[in-house]
């Protein structure tokens, strides 16, 4: 969330006027497990509360496995309620989440099936399918990194990722998430997995990047950021 986000939004100021403030609050998590994650949800009214004060045009809940272990359709909730957090506090800010930018993302480009790479252990990656599948989109293939401690998902080289989309079955799949993670690194590989796959290719960060400048009602283009960013949306 502070690394790629911001440098979506830096690239983007090199081709737009727009400028941009980035703020942050954190929610505490050290390993990427139900209970753990459950704790940190549980955090997301103060970090609402904290930036609200801040008058943020728009505030970004960034754990997508958080929302997706709460239960299905759980990103419409937490919305509705930080949404009253912040307006609570005299604040007009929009609220996004990257649960939900990931499947209005793939809504918008009009996936069916699509391939998903995640860096979690195998439980909580088949509750994002689940999730995913939920909104009525078939996660045809998956792959966990089954990553456990948060730190290390931070760390994971995202040179890694296009070995890790050629060895799965792509056939029948029309969009492939190459990072169903904000916290794991993707953006460098965007674009060398399209030219790969000749598919788009979507990651929690450019969702949720492409949601946070539809909330501010700017044109969600950022180059080099994949299908989703291009101006084609």
């Amino acid at each position: 969330m502070e690394t790629e986000i911001p440098a979506m939004l830096t690239a983007r100021q090199l081709i737009r006027p727009e400028r941009f403030t980035f703020h942050s609050a954190r929610m505490r998590m050290k390993h990427v497990k139900k209970e753990e994650l459950a704790a940190m949800d549980a955090q997301s009214d103060r970090c609402a509360l904290e930036l609200s004060d801040a008058r943020v045009d728009v505030l970004g809940y960034a754990c997508l496995v958080a929302i997706m272990a709460m239960g299905r359709g759980y990103h419409r909730e937490s919305q509705q309620r930080l949404g009253q957090v912040v307006r609570d506090n005299d604040s007009h800010a929009n609220v996004i989440t990257s649960a939900g930018a990931l499947v209005d993302g793939l809504n918008v480009l009009g996936a069916k099936r699509i391939a998903l790479v995640a860096p979690y252990m195998k439980p909580l990656t088949e509750l994002v399918v689940d999730y995913i599948q939920h909104e009525g989109i078939e996660v045809k293939v998956w792959h966990a990194l089954e990553i456990p401690d948060n730190l290390d998902v931070a760390r994971h080289d995202p040179a890694r990722l296009p070995g890790i989309v050629a060895a799965l079955d792509l056939d029948g799949v029309d969009v492939i998430v190459l990072s169903a993670c904000v916290q794991m690194p993707s953006l460098g590989a965007v674009a060398k997995v399209e030219a790969q796959t000749g598919k788009p290719v979507l990651t929690a960060a450019i969702t949720t990047t492409y949601a946070l400048l539809k909330a501010l009602g700017l044109e969600p283009i950022v180059p080099g950021a994949g299908a989703l960013l291009s101006g084609a949306y």
